[in-house]
């Protein structure tokens, strides 16, 4: 069984070298790496991994985050982790005692290598998704103190994602001078077109309901993906991936359970079955799970709109991309999924 990497990553090595990481894990943490290895892994450009072997013969995960940084995406799986959630890695912090180093244009975060395999690889057994579902539940049970409240954005059923597909539907045939990753986008989305927007009206309808009369707000990880749960070689679980935790409905991530997110080994109704006797009783609104299982399929087709046809960047990470895009639309994908499942009206 082969060590896997814990976060979502990019699949191009950064233009960064390797002595850069290992002097700032000495100067910043007081680890003395004897050398760090590239992960190509996952499909968020903006994040590279590292594994860090040490002197000590310790191992360490080392994730390079560009652009815009949250501190919450450490300070809370710290404070959970401390207030007995154990299925979350807790961040290490640096000899100063911050979460977090900076170098150059990244910010540098340090966890303990965990040697397992997600959920997209390996399928959950009974016991592992009534661990998931404990570990869920608690954390939409955590009652933070006022100074992490304020730093946690709260849900606002923004329709921004939603405005972004649609200005990328309307002018598509601008766009097919790109390369041939964007110009096989390009097509696709002609020829998906109308169930697109069909999809974006279902959306924009359940925001504004939910914006009206929102359920109960609880702290939510929102990309609780199988990729992002983790299984060490004992078998034990772990939540990883901290990036956008957010106050929001619990069916943020319950959307998740039963929604087609990668998870292997059994149907959406197996799913529900095994992981609610671990999270418990509950009334899942109706609304706010249709809402952010359409919502989702919006955000990320418009996040690889703006990788693919905004850049020409990003090597391999175009095709992942673009597989991306094409799964959400396959028989059994998350759009028929979500369909399916919505009791809110009729289907198309």
């Amino acid at each position: 069984m082969r060590a896997e990497n814990i976060y979502t990553s990019m699949l191009e090595k950064p233009a960064i070298q390797d002595d850069d990481i290992i002097r700032c894990l000495r100067d910043a943490y007081g680890v003395h790496a004897a050398q760090v290895m590239f992960l190509p892994l996952g499909a968020d450009v903006n994040t590279a991994v590292y594994h860090a072997a040490g002197h000590n013969k310790t191992s360490y995960f080392a994730k390079l985050r560009r652009g815009v940084f949250d501190e919450m995406s450490v300070t809370l799986p710290k404070f959970l982790s401390e207030h007995g959630i154990t299925q979350i890695i807790a961040p290490l912090a640096t000899m100063q005692g911050q979460l977090w180093a900076n170098m150059d244009a990244f910010t540098v975060i340090l966890y303990p290598f965990v040697a397992g395999r997600n959920g997209y690889e390996i399928a959950l057994s009974g016991d592992q998704w009534r661990d998931f579902g404990e570990a869920l539940r608690r954390l939409h049970r955590t009652q933070l103190h006022p100074a992490l409240m304020r730093l946690l954005p709260r849900e606002t059923f923004s329709p921004q994602g939603r405005e972004r597909v649609k200005q990328f539907l309307a002018h598509l045939p601008q766009y097919r001078c790109g390369d041939h990753v964007a110009a096989k986008l390009v097509a696709f989305l002609e020829a998906k077109h109308d169930l697109l927007l069909n999809l974006i009206g279902r959306a924009d309808k359940l925001g504004q309901a939910l914006l009206t009369h929102p359920p109960e707000f609880v702290v939510c990880h929102s990309d609780i993906h199988a990729g992002n749960l983790l299984i060490d070689l004992d078998g034990h679980l772990y939540i990883v991936d901290w990036d956008n935790p957010i106050l929001a409905p619990k069916e943020r991530d319950l959307m998740f359970i039963g929604g087609g997110q990668g998870f292997v080994g059994h149907t959406a109704q197996e799913e529900e079955a095994l992981f609610y006797p671990g999270y418990g009783q509950t009334e899942v609104d109706p609304r706010a799970l249709a809402y952010y299982r359409y919502e989702r399929i919006v955000q990320d087709i418009a996040e690889f709109c703006a990788q693919l046809l905004l850049t020409d960047e990003g090597g391999d990470d175009r095709e992942q991309a673009l597989r991306y895009v094409m799964a959400n639309f396959m028989p059994g994908g998350t759009i028929e999924i979500a369909y399916a499942a919505d009791k809110t009206e009729g289907k198309p």
